[in-house]
């Protein structure tokens, strides 16, 4: 498993795989453009070229890029799904162009209407971006459940693919504290167990491509996405220990989006990871 954590590109591409060393990461997650703003930040091949070289001089071992926040699939409003088009396609770009493992993406919300069509609406822009680009994977992240937001359980995941085309560009970023808030018992050995074998029969194992390691201040079932700092959550230490110890997670890039710093992820955030997943290697032996 490669443990890393979100980081900014704030200077240049570059300097997101300075910040990732910096921490001690295996792996790093960025935005490729500012999280809140429409507006692209324009890369090029110089830039493209410097990641990859800063990477290949790096323990980094793994990139994926998260897309704005803005962007919904699913919504009624033309102009939005444009939009929202649009910004995928240039997420897809820049990771094709950084070597990125994937692009990470909230598959976006129904608001007040009805799930089925919201989800037809998503599945039509994820593959008009994929079939305008190549290479870059697109990771569809499940989601707490709250306010319409598609992704909430591996049936609607499993539609969302499935109304995407198929592709097999298509995968899976879990999170821990969605899964929990979405009413997955992930904390004890049997629960994720479980979990895993619904999330295999009905999308597919082969289909998970990175992980988010987020401990959750809402308990489970809650519907509510928000973070805690790693083992202060009702995931606590002991099942984040669980998650981070799963052996079907293998050498997957697992980010650690929220931390003690003022919700910044610092080297002992990582530490703590690294030290619980060996924690929970040893449980399970």
């Amino acid at each position: 498993m490669l443990i890393g954590a979100h980081v900014s590109q704030s200077g240049g591409l570059a300097k997101a795989v300075e910040r990732g060393v910096a921490l001690g990461a295996d792996c790093i997650q960025i935005f490729n453009q500012s999280p809140r703003m429409w507006r692209p930040t324009n890369y090029g091949g110089d830039d493209f070229a410097a990641f990859r070289e800063a990477c290949s001089a790096s323990p980094i071992k793994a990139v994926v890029i998260h897309a704005v926040y803005l962007l919904n699939c699913a919504s009624e409003d033309p102009e939005i799904r444009d939009r929202t088009r649009a910004s995928l396609i240039q997420s897809l770009r820049v990771g094709h162009g950084i070597g990125a493992a994937g692009v990470v993406l909230h598959p976006g919300s129904a608001k007040g209407g009805h799930v089925g069509k919201a989800i037809v609406r998503a599945g039509e822009v994820i593959a008009q971006a994929l079939s305008e680009t190549e290479g870059c994977g697109l990771h569809l992240e499940d989601t707490a459940g709250a306010g319409g937001t598609l992704g909430r359980s591996f049936e609607e995941l499993a539609a969302l693919i499935d109304a995407g085309g198929g592709d097999a560009r298509l995968g899976l970023c879990l999170d821990s504290c969605h899964l929990l808030a979405s009413g997955y018992e992930i904390r004890t050995a049997d629960g994720l167990d479980d979990t895993l074998a619904q999330c295999d029969r009905i999308v597919g194992l082969e289909r998970l491509h990175s992980l988010h390691l987020n401990d959750s201040m809402t308990p489970l079932g809650s519907n509510r996405d928000r973070h805690a700092v790693p083992g202060e959550g009702e995931l606590g230490e002991d099942g984040l220990a669980v998650f981070l110890s799963e052996p079907r997670f293998g050498d997957l890039p697992v980010v650690l989006e929220t931390g003690r710093d003022d919700g910044r992820v610092t080297a002992d955030d990582l530490t703590l990871a690294r030290d619980l997943r060996e924690r929970g290697r040893a449980l399970r032996r």
